[in-house]
């Protein structure tokens, strides 16, 4: 899922209306469209590469948008899932050609996948 998060014990209330923050994310036009179309907030969006979660330890940002799977590095960091932007999940996509021409191949892999626990997937 992607997900607003903070440092832990710097702010534990949900985002206010209106609200100027800063927001530090790889992903600035799904962090652009939350904070305008639902949360309606004023937000200086900050993109990044690389490790996201520092930007609030450094000052850089008063929140980050991230896709957590875990939250072991939020942990790690000191932050927090503050609010959930969207559900995230993954979809394999195959090549027509490539399935007719590796059906076999692909059959393996696709079974393989299908073969995980849940709490894997």
């Amino acid at each position: 899922m992607q997900d607003v998060c903070v440092r832990t014990g710097i702010r534990k209330r949900p985002l206010q209306h209106h609200e100027q923050i800063r927001v530090a994310t790889k992903y600035p036009k799904i962090a652009r469209t939350y904070f305008d179309n639902k949360k309606h907030q004023t937000a200086e969006i900050i993109k990044l590469n690389g490790s996201i979660e520092l930007a609030p330890i450094v000052g850089l940002s008063d929140v980050i948008v991230d896709i957590v799977e875990t939250g072991s590095t939020l942990r790690e960091n000191g932050l927090s899932v503050l609010e959930e932007v969207c559900p995230l999940s993954a979809r394999m996509v195959v090549n027509p050609v490539s399935m007719k021409m590796e059906q076999q191949r692909i059959a393996k892999i696709i079974e393989a996948l299908r073969a995980l626990p849940d709490e894997v997937k």
